[in-house]
């Protein structure tokens, strides 16, 4: 019996392969034989979860053609991937990746640092600060407070708390969207509610058109729900969306969703002004699309004179076109599993209805210490916090960068938690597997495009700052040297930190 799950061709294999382009070799620098570099580059593309453990890997003479090598330097490079355990094979069943024994499984997404390595590796792979406080304590209290009467109840509430749904509604009609609580779902998460959107709307194999880079852990959302993903990139630096793209792309694809992050997006930090909110709207009503608008750092304006667009929203007055997805998330807490989502009434009832064969409901503790916050100008004061933090913090990584890696590009967005770096000619995946080894965990850029796009990027968060930024960047630094002169395939230790 087979032991792969799912199966890799060799024309995708071929496209994630040729994205990892290397830096020209020095003079002196040693190149790897053919069949050395392409072992690496699968070992790599396992090792970030770009292709998946148990995934069946295309024959040799199929591998072969696609990449234009010979079949002898595809057949070596499998036996040196069996030969470290990345590999297995057997006689008519194929060959399929693995892990060696003892190795964590690779994550596909951004998932948090593991605690036991937080002393070790400095995380920059995910973009949460910790809890402001002393507000998530008084919120909990003042859930604690409120939680009796709902104790008596089933504690089921499909669509939210209705107090929570109120306040939510409350706080849209004081940005100018005339808002009722019938148009709010409270959910588990902006992710919960993206997640839920998706299935209502895109079957498996509909077309969502994506930005180009995206959020990394929505676009493995809508793989894995069968999502035929159609980029849209963006323009340079943080001028935000490239109209012409995307008026083409609903004209030509006619994709079911549309997925845009307006507000300080994740991961270039781009705000799309007024004329941008207004077009996008336009074009997908025209084509007959539907645009899911991730608010979740709308809040998270760091320069005090940010003059914030109306929301995507102001401009479906009707309600026909734009679904917005919020959460308390990234301005508050990552561990504030709290996220809603904002449609006409007619949306809000069908998502509710299919709620029963998913998560049911919203913790209620939880969505009363939001509701508690918002109700008593707490959650303001949070956020400002929030504001502070990472102000702070963007402007100590970006000096501190700029000061261990001159060769490195970005723009310094105004809003948002992370900076969208281009790595001087480096492969942004190889900077985030030595990265680990030498103890800095950054997510390389490819995580956040379609088939292996943004090779030179890496995506750097917020969320440190001081001396700690310091040693983030000085440990990037140094593996960007690994990687430079070919000397990464070492074991290095990290270095402990005690910040």
């Amino acid at each position: 019996m087979a032991q792969w799950t799912s199966a890799v061709g060799a024309a995708q294999l071929a496209r994630l392969l040729n994205s990892q382009q290397e830096r020209p070799a020095g003079p002196g620098t040693r190149r790897p034989p053919a069949y050395r570099a392409l072992a690496d580059g699968i070992r790599l593309l396992v090792l970030e979860g770009r292709v998946p453990v148990a995934a069946r890997l295309p024959a040799e003479r199929e591998l072969a053609l696609s990449l234009s090598v010979s079949r002898t330097t595809v057949a070596a490079a499998y036996e040196a991937l069996r030969a470290e355990g990345f590999l297995e094979s057997r006689r008519g069943a194929g060959s399929w990746t693995s892990v060696p024994a003892g190795n964590p499984l690779p994550a596909r997404g951004l998932e948090p640092l593991p605690p036991e390595a937080l002393g070790s590796v400095i995380d920059l792979g995910t973009a949460a600060l910790p809890a402001p406080e002393p507000w998530l304590t008084r919120a909990v209290q003042g859930a604690l407070e409120e939680l009796p009467p709902y104790a008596h109840t089933h504690g089921d509430y499909p669509a939210g708390l209705p107090a929570l749904r109120s306040m939510l509604a409350e706080r849209y009609t004081a940005r100018g969207i005339p808002t009722m609580p019938e148009q709010i779902m409270v959910t588990t998460g902006a992710m919960g509610a993206i997640d839920a959107i998706c299935h209502l709307f895109a079957g498996r194999g509909e077309r969502i058109a994506v930005e180009s880079p995206s959020y990394a852990n929505i676009l493995q959302l809508m793989r894995e729900a069968g999502a035929r993903l159609v980029p849209v990139a963006m323009a340079e630096g943080l001028a935000g969306w490239d109209m012409d793209r995307w008026r083409q792309v609903l004209r030509d694809a006619a994709p079911r969703l549309a997925y845009v992050v307006a507000d300080f997006h994740n991961p270039t930090g781009a705000l799309a002004d007024e004329d941008q909110r207004r077009r996008l709207v336009d074009a997908a009503r025209s084509a007959g699309t539907v645009l899911v608008v991730d608010e979740t750092m709308s809040e998270l304006h760091l320069d005090e004179d940010v003059e914030m667009p109306r929301p995507v929203c102001g401009f479906d007055p009707a309600g026909s076109t734009v679904i917005t997805v919020g959460s308390a998330s990234k301005a508050f807490w990552a561990g504030m599993r709290i996220g809603w989502v904002r449609a006409a009434p007619d949306v809000i009832r069908s998502l509710v209805s299919a709620r029963a064969y998913a998560d049911l409901g919203t913790p209620v503790v939880e969505q009363l210490a939001v509701n508690w916050l918002l109700s008593t100008g707490g959650w303001e004061q949070a956020v400002e916090v929030r504001r502070e933090q990472a102000r702070e913090n963007r402007d100590a990584l970006v000096a501190a960068v700029r000061r261990e890696l001159p060769g490195w590009e970005f723009a310094v967005p105004r809003g948002g938690l992370t900076l969208w770096v281009r790595t001087g000619g480096l492969s942004g995946s190889r900077i985030a597997e030595v990265g680990e080894r030498v103890g800095v965990r950054v997510p390389s850029g490819p995580r956040f495009g379609v088939d292996g796009a943004f090779e030179g990027y890496v995506r750097l968060p917020f969320t440190v700052g001081g001396a700690v930024a310091d040693e983030a960047a000085a440990r990037l630094a140094a593996a960007a040297r690994l990687v430079e002169t070919g000397a990464s395939g070492g074991n290095e230790a990290p270095r402990t930190f005690v910040a």
